[in-house]
């Protein structure tokens, strides 16, 4: 895995993206940028080759599903890993992420171990 590969986090709280861009600081990564909404998400990805996106899913007014599933259906993005954040375990959106295609799924909160754990089992040990 390579610590340097650009990183894109979306969500649309502040506060929520300094902890993440911390603790993929503390796991050797610093090649983060953020957005705050989806659609800028998406114009980044468009602008920009990343290695993996990391987004919430509740924000307004594009979902991180929503974001997710627009991803996966553009031909130049749909390979990019893409973790999904959210504060609700519920089957339902589990599955909903799945059929989606989301390649991991983080519950919080949640610490640097736990998104080592998830991004060792998208990319295998680094």
């Amino acid at each position: 895995m390579d610590l340097n590969m650009p990183i894109l986090i979306v969500d649309d709280y502040k506060t929520m993206l300094r902890i993440i861009r911390n603790l993929l600081k503390q796991l050797g990564f610093d090649n983060v940028d953020e957005a705050m909404d989806g659609s800028t998400a998406l114009q980044r990805l468009r602008d920009k080759s990343y290695g993996l996106v990391i987004s919430d899913w509740n924000m307004e007014p594009m979902t991180g599903l929503q974001l997710l599933r627009e991803v996966r259906a553009d031909g130049k993005l749909k390979h990019i890993p893409f973790v999904m954040v959210t504060a609700e375990s519920k089957t339902e959106n589990v599955v909903a992420a799945k059929e989606a295609g989301v390649t991991n799924y983080i519950v919080k909160p949640f610490n640097a171990e736990t998104l080592k754990m998830k991004l060792v089992a998208v990319f295998g040990n680094f």
